[in-house]
């Protein structure tokens, strides 16, 4: 069954990879984006995928925003929590505004994006949510106590709120990925990049499509049996 899909940082890397695997299993993707028009509307046109700029890590923006959205398109029955930031330093270093910017928008926009829609989807009897974290908030990483306490907080708030509504035909399952081949990845020295793979067993980065497909899985009524887990696909470079 086509339902309305909802992915947040949904046209640049993984979120584009994803909106892009729910648009190919039948869904009416509808893909957020912060800042950069261009790039969103060069991803809409390329995709045909629906784009809508809002911050979700605003919390009245998000609270005023989704329901004209689902007023004008439909109800949003999949989420896709994918929208993230760095503000990589040490500890020791950091300002309160590294902290709080990371928090807000990787953690505390779970709240303000899923808040809004979760009690359609418990009177429709479906849902699916689907919040991405990261190897780095299962594992820790130096220099990114902000992110990594970000990202375990995902997983957090992911297993509560599986229970919370389980019984309401609502799944909500975390998606760790590791070192994906973005941009974002392409851009470290090579030195450094090189490091990494090595430290991958299977001696590769992750490709961004592979993050979606999982992400399309999960959203299929298939997955149905599939709540409160937290799925790890970084080729063995941390293992739980």
């Amino acid at each position: 069954m086509a339902r309305i899909a909802l992915v947040t940082g949904g046209t640049r890397g993984i979120g584009a990879a994803i909106s892009k695997a729910l648009k190919e299993t039948g869904h009416t993707v509808i893909a957020n984006y912060a800042g950069n028009d261009e790039k969103a509307k060069a991803f809409s046109d390329e995709t045909g995928i629906h784009v809508e700029k809002f911050d979700v890590s605003d919390h009245a923006v998000c609270a005023a925003r989704l329901p004209e959205i689902e007023a004008a398109i439909g109800p949003i029955d999949v989420v896709v929590n994918n929208a993230g930031i760095t503000r990589d330093t040490t500890f020791h270093r950091m300002s309160w505004e590294q902290w709080s910017a990371v928090i807000d928008t990787d953690l505390s926009s779970l709240f303000s994006v899923t808040r809004p829609l979760i009690n359609g989807m418990r009177d429709r009897g479906f849902g699916r949510v689907i919040n991405i974290s990261s190897i780095n908030g299962q594992k820790g990483q130096m220099g990114q106590v902000n992110y990594s306490a970000a990202k375990a907080g995902v997983i957090g708030f992911t297993k509560a709120l599986a229970q919370e509504n389980a019984r309401k035909g609502i799944t909500v399952n975390a998606v760790c990925p590791g070192y994906i081949d973005t941009d974002m990845v392409a851009a470290v020295p090579e030195k450094v990049l090189e490091s990494i793979i090595a430290a991958i067993p299977v001696g590769r980065l992750g490709q961004a499509g592979e993050i979606g497909k999982l992400c399309a899985y999960l959203a299929s009524e298939d997955a149905a049996f599939i709540t409160g887990a937290t799925m790890t696909i970084n080729g063995g470079q941390y293992i739980t």
